[in-house]
């Protein structure tokens, strides 16, 4: 008698995930189409519906799993404390550790968890997909081995280009939603700070202290914003904030936005084990931005990046992201200090 292996599958109503369930069907595993509910807009009404809809032309059962309760304590209160530090925190890292790879798995009882993330997995270990450009590692570096035990990432050897096609074979690729927005509970993000946050007026000042004008909240910009800051005689761009004293630092000169090192903190290693440092790595600071070299080294339960060259807007609250070459180490928060 064949024992066949059960997974879940978390569907998105996207392409990737769609695709990811076609390999692991073709495989010969028994199936379970998850749809995770986070957040009550039309963002996820519609992927409800692509999810269930892919479900259907595979031949899966389909299930919800309402988990807006946990993803509001979790997920979107910290990004709004965090936003209320003065930072740019990245909830999509957030959302994978405690959502995806952790509510999920216990929620849902099966022998793998299937994703469709652009990665790939060698024994325990993340590794950058085939397809560079798609490459999803970054949001991934705070995992840890209990939840990647059990985690089967198909499209890590894929292109998108070849994920695209198979979509269009399988006949998923007509009804899948469009390419997931960049935060998936807020829309208009300026809207839903005001909403949550509101309003916290302060003064814009250059780096000699000199008044320029207003802002409406520190909450409202990110470093090396140049666009909204809505200022004549510019291009400005954001260099800093006093949370202390409620101002927007800007100037016109973008060497201003350099630095040569950074501290971040809550620092994870996918392995467990911290390596011995100092080390030489290759940092990403943000999702879609080249990674370069850095050193690492140990400071009293912080670290501190040394980089090869200056780096542009390095943001607190951002994701630094840690390779030894194609291989995920993990990484930290970009701290205000």
């Amino acid at each position: 008698m064949v024992i066949r292996k059960k997974a879940i599958i978390a569907l998105s109503g996207g392409m990737d995930s769609a695709v990811a369930a076609i390999f692991l069907k073709k495989q010969g595993f028994v199936l379970k189409g998850v749809f995770l509910k986070l957040f009550d807009n039309s963002y996820f009404k519609e992927s409800e519906k692509k999810a269930r809809e892919i479900a259907n032309i595979l031949d899966i059962p389909f299930f919800v799993l309402d988990s807006r309760k946990e993803f509001e304590e979790k997920v979107i209160k910290k990004f709004l404390n965090e936003c209320r530090k003065g930072k740019t925190p990245n909830p999509c890292v957030t959302c994978n550790k405690e959502i995806k790879f952790k509510l999920l798995q216990k929620r849902m009882k099966a022998d793998y968890l299937v994703t469709g993330h652009y990665v790939k997995l060698s024994k325990n270990c993340i590794l950058k997909a085939k397809d560079k450009n798609k490459d999803q590692s970054y949001f991934l570096w705070s995992l840890n081995q209990k939840q990647l035990k059990n985690v089967i990432f198909p499209l890590g050897d894929y292109s998108k280009k070849e994920v695209k096609k198979i979509a269009e074979k399988y006949g998923v690729l007509k009804i899948v939603k469009k390419e997931s927005q960049e935060i998936c509970f807020a829309g208009d993000i300026n809207h839903f700070l005001m909403e949550k946050i509101g309003s916290k007026p302060g003064k814009i000042v250059d780096k000699t202290g000199k008044i320029i004008a207003r802002h409406e909240g520190l909450h409202f910009y990110t470093i090396g914003q140049r666009k909204g800051i809505k200022l004549s005689s510019g291009p400005y761009y954001v260099l800093s904030k006093d949370l202390k004293k409620n101002l927007l630092i800007v100037g016109k000169n973008q060497k201003d936005l350099f630095q040569k090192e950074t501290i971040i903190e809550n620092v994870n290693w996918i392995s467990s084990k911290k390596p011995k440092l100092p080390v030489e790595v290759i940092v990403k600071v943000r999702y879609g931005q080249k990674s370069f070299p850095a050193t690492i080294h140990y400071l009293q339960k912080k670290y501190k990046l040394v980089f090869k060259n200056s780096q542009r807007a390095i943001t607190p609250g951002q994701s630094a992201v840690l390779y030894k070459g194609n291989k995920l180490l993990g990484g930290g928060i970009i701290s205000l200090t």
